[in-house]
């Protein structure tokens, strides 16, 4: 709605908006979902039997609580900008909205609700019958002429991140679940692979500058992205998102966010088993070097060196002198017998990096075991 006025086209875009949803047999729930993501703002509706959906700005569930309203007719529908000026076509978006839910069949009290957990685990869930698959696709509102992509996160704060997800993503379909030590997203977008990683990781990166713990042990998020498939292949883009959240940084210099589609080869480093890549002896020197403060500053050094390619470049970056960065890592040559100059012992400390970074990550969410088979 921000981006409409109230001339004729943009009342024209919120009729067709309305009518595309009425078209495809949305039920009550998908159509007040998608009414407050318009409307930039919550958006409620109340039947006379007491039934009352409302969802917030990103598509979020909220509570049964019904606002007073002046609106009289069945069902009774209203917007919450929260004291904020009311928009032109609110008028317009709620007459449309109400004449979308007069023949939209509202959820039971005991049925199941759009964003419920176990909806979005069934269709994520291989394990599930197609059946239940199909039914919980309706229940969420998903459009099975549109892919889906998953995202697998990883944070101390569920909420925050997935609002993240949603501004990043504006206007698409964001549904999220709890799954063990992860956050299961599902986004239905068009977006390229590859800028979602970018825009994800720029994000993450102003928001969250360090991803390891801080001194209030909360962590910063990072992400492992499914490719875009089918509905119904949900399953296969969220396991591809588990499985790109291992290379995905949670240290301070690499990528926060990594596509699945652009692992290539790296892949292969996921099929080796976790025991191996924790004997990796060059993998194990520089875990102990982490140990202590200098040599974590030494590590991280090196990961931001292999990032950005040159001493200067790694200064600015970390916001120190080039000199700084020329002894940290004259230092760590000298501990692991490297020369950076030489370009196959800086392919060596990428890869040492890259499997360290598969080992962090496989061990610190193997509580969730989200790498196994299991939902």
């Amino acid at each position: 709605m921000s981006e409409l006025a109230s001339d004729a086209l943009s009342m024209f875009r919120v009729i067709a908006f309305f009518d595309g949803l009425s078209e495809s047999a949305a039920n009550a729930d998908a159509l007040v979902r998608s009414a407050a993501l318009l409307a930039e703002c919550p958006v409620g509706a109340q039947w006379a039997s007491g039934t009352v959906i409302r969802y917030g700005a990103l598509g979020d569930l909220l509570d049964d609580g019904c606002p007073a309203t002046s609106t009289t007719s069945e069902p009774a529908v209203w917007v919450e900008r929260g004291g904020t000026a009311e928009h032109p076509l609110d008028s317009l978006l709620l007459d449309r909205l109400q004449h979308a839910l007069r023949v939209a069949v509202p959820r039971s009290a005991t049925g199941p609700r759009l964003g419920h957990p176990g909806l979005l685990e069934v269709v994520l869930s291989d394990k599930e019958r197609r059946e239940d698959r199909v039914r919980a696709v309706g229940l969420l509102g998903l459009d099975t002429s549109r892919k889906v992509r998953a995202l697998a996160l990883s944070t101390t704060s569920s909420k925050d991140a997935v609002e993240l997800v949603a501004r990043i993503c504006p206007g698409r379909l964001v549904h999220s679940v709890a799954v063990g030590n992860l956050t299961a997203v599902l986004l239905q977008d068009d977006s390229d692979d590859r800028r979602l990683a970018e825009d994800l990781h720029s994000a993450i990166v102003v928001e969250h500058p360090m991803a390891r713990t801080s001194a209030d042990g909360a962590r910063g998020p990072w992400v492992g992205i499914g490719d875009r498939m089918s509905v119904y292949a949900a399953p296969a883009s969220w396991k591809q998102a588990r499985r790109a959240l291992r290379f995905a940084s949670s240290t301070g210099y690499g990528r926060r966010a990594v596509s699945y589609g652009r692992l290539g080869s790296l892949e292969l480093l996921a099929e080796l088993p976790l025991k191996r890549l924790l004997n990796d002896p060059d993998a194990a020197r520089i875990n102990v070097i982490a140990t202590s403060p200098a040599g974590e500053q030494e590590v991280a050094t090196l990961e931001a060196y292999c990032v950005f390619g040159s001493l200067r470049r790694t200064a600015e970056e970390m916001h120190v002198h080039h000199s700084t960065v020329a002894a940290r890592l004259a230092h760590l040559e000298a501990e692991m017998g490297w020369d950076l100059a030489d370009p196959m012992d800086r392919f060596k400390a990428t890869l040492v990096l890259m499997v360290r970074r598969v080992t962090l990550s496989s061990t610190e969410l193997a509580a969730s075991e989200v790498f196994g088979e299991t939902f």
